[in-house]
Parts: structure tokens; C-alpha cells; sequence
């Protein structure tokens, strides 16, 4: 898994209460189980018509969000389906963050185990977020993980809380397997020891 650690990235608002995971990537999406390729299916509703033509106002069709790879959202974002998939299509089109005031548990979980920082801010600070994000190529912000800052365009910061052991998982880049990929020499000494000790299993 990539490591976080910070991101200065451009943020594209897309400032809609409960985006389901059926937005964020369709179901007719939903029958490989590759992690890339994805990121053309994001949002697909939003972001074509029926014919595949692109929808010029919707946020990341736009010229200065095509590159975005922080979303700043409305409230409870990820509800619905518990599909793994809407993290792998965010991490496919380049997404490494998404802020909102809420997630659905599910979806919030996933997007650990898939390098992706989720972070949950007040109403308020919301609404900062999204008028920065407004400026369009301007629209960059900082995103310290280790000091757990947001920084704005205009230097104003915003502190979040994260689970210390999210937090580590994510500067160190270990998903559940790197997790247990780091005791692999505990694991190891103890198969050793019941091997000669238990040799008739």
C-alpha cells in the first residue's frame, strides 16, 4: 500500500450530502476485482450521459479539478452498499483524501486499508474547506498526516483527530497483510518451535 504521508494536492468540492458508494461507482462496475481501472467509472452518473459523452459541470470534468486528488464532500459520504470497490475507483482516478463532517462506517474503514486519508471535520471548518476549494487551479491544499494539519491556500490550518494506529498503518504504507508481513519472524521462530516439537503433526 502507498504511503501517506503529506499531500499537496488540488481539492475539488463536491459539496452533495450522502454520496452513496452507488455514485461513487456504479454496480454494472462492480464484476472485476482489480484494483485499477476503475477511475474512468467514478462518479459515472455524474460524470457522463448516456451516450459516454462527458457532463462539462460536474466538478472533476473540469479542467482544473481533472488532476484533483482531494474531496472535499458533503455529509455522511460512502453510505449505502459496503462495496470495496468506491475506494479502489477514488485511488484509481487519484483521490488520496477525502474530508467531510461524516462518513458511513463501512466506507470510512475501507479507505484505511486502501491508503486513502479520510478525514472528518467540524460543519464549519466544511464550509472554509469548500470555499478554498472553489478557486479552481488555485485550490490547493496541504495535507499533513504526521501533524494532523489541514493547511489552506491562504495559510489558515484546520487540526484533525485520527486513530493512532490508522495513522501509523498509513505513514508506513501496511495494509492487513503488511501488518502481518511485520511479525513474520515471530511467525516464523513460532512454526520452528511446533515443527520440533510437535513433529507428528
Amino acid at each position: 500500500m502507498q504511503k501517506f504521508d503529506v499531500l499537496n494536492g488540488v481539492a475539488a468540492p463536491l459539496n452533495i450530502v450522502n454520496i452513496d458508494t452507488d455514485m461513487i461507482i456504479p454496480k454494472q462496475f462492480l464484476k472485476t476485482i482489480k484494483r485499477t481501472g476503475l477511475g474512468k467509472s467514478l462518479f459515472f452518473e455524474m460524470r457522463y450521459t448516456q451516450d459516454g459523452t462527458e457532463m462539462p459541470e460536474f466538478v472533476l470534468n473540469k479542467p482544473a479539478y481533472r488532476k484533483a486528488e482531494i474531496l472535499v464532500a458533503g455529509d455522511n459520504f460512502g453510505c449505502g452498499s459496503s462495496r470495496e470497490h468506491a475506494p479502489w475507483a477514488l485511488l484509481d482516478f487519484g483521490i488520496r483524501c477525502v474530508i467531510s463532517t461524516s462518513f458511513a462506517d463501512i466506507f470510512y474503514n475501507n479507505c484505511f486499508k486502501n491508503g486513502i486519508l479520510p478525514i472528518v471535520v467540524s460543519p464549519d471548518d466544511l464550509k472554509k474547506l469548500l470555499d478554498d476549494a472553489e478557486r479552481g487551479a488555485n485550490a490547493t491544499l496541504s495535507i499533513d498526516l504526521p501533524k494532523q494539519e489541514i493547511r489552506g491556500p491562504d495559510g489558515g490550518t484546520i487540526k484533525f483527530d485520527i486513530d493512532a494506529h490508522r495513522k501509523h498503518c498509513l505513514l508506513n504504507g501496511l495494509d492487513d497483510i503488511g501488518l502481518t508481513l511485520e511479525k513474520a519472524a515471530s511467525i516464523d521462530a513460532y512454526e520452528t518451535k511446533a515443527a520440533a516439537s510437535h513433529s507428528w503433526l
